[in-house]
């Protein structure tokens, strides 16, 4: 069973970047990182993983059509179990309430501390061996 971390933005450069800053990992196969470029397709895959570990997931708040704020309650629907931290360029307090509010786990603003998501997927990794 592989363990799954899945990455939703609209913005195209993000899955090269994620894939550059976590390629050791990717390479060693310690975990795999997984693309959707809206809610829409997020919750696609969500519904898919069923077979895989689902650890954890990244979404972007302001998106086109359905936002990561309105795609958390549905993500809880489906895989309760699974955290979800959410990711703006706007970190002020309000935003972090709601995102809070709506079931997120936490809140990372942009540009991205990778040092802290690395430490957040090795947190879930251990969980899940």
């Amino acid at each position: 069973m592989s363990i799954l971390v899945l990455v939703v933005d609209d913005e195209p450069d993000v899955e090269a970047l994620f894939r550059q800053q976590f390629r050791r990992d990717l390479r060693a196969q310690r975990f795999v990182m997984d693309f959707a470029n809206s809610a829409t397709g997020a919750l696609a895959r969500i519904a898919e993983t069923i077979e895989q570990s689902l650890i954890l997931i990244l979404s972007d708040i302001n998106m086109p059509g359905m936002t990561g704020l309105e795609m958390l309650p549905k993500v809880k629907e489906i895989r309760p179990d699974v955290p979800v931290i959410m990711i703006t360029a706007y970190g002020d307090a309000e935003t972090r309430r709601k995102a809070l509010a709506s079931g997120a786990t936490g809140l990372l603003t942009k540009p991205i501390d990778f040092g802290l998501l690395r430490e957040e997927i090795d947190t879930r990794l251990a969980q899940a061996n």
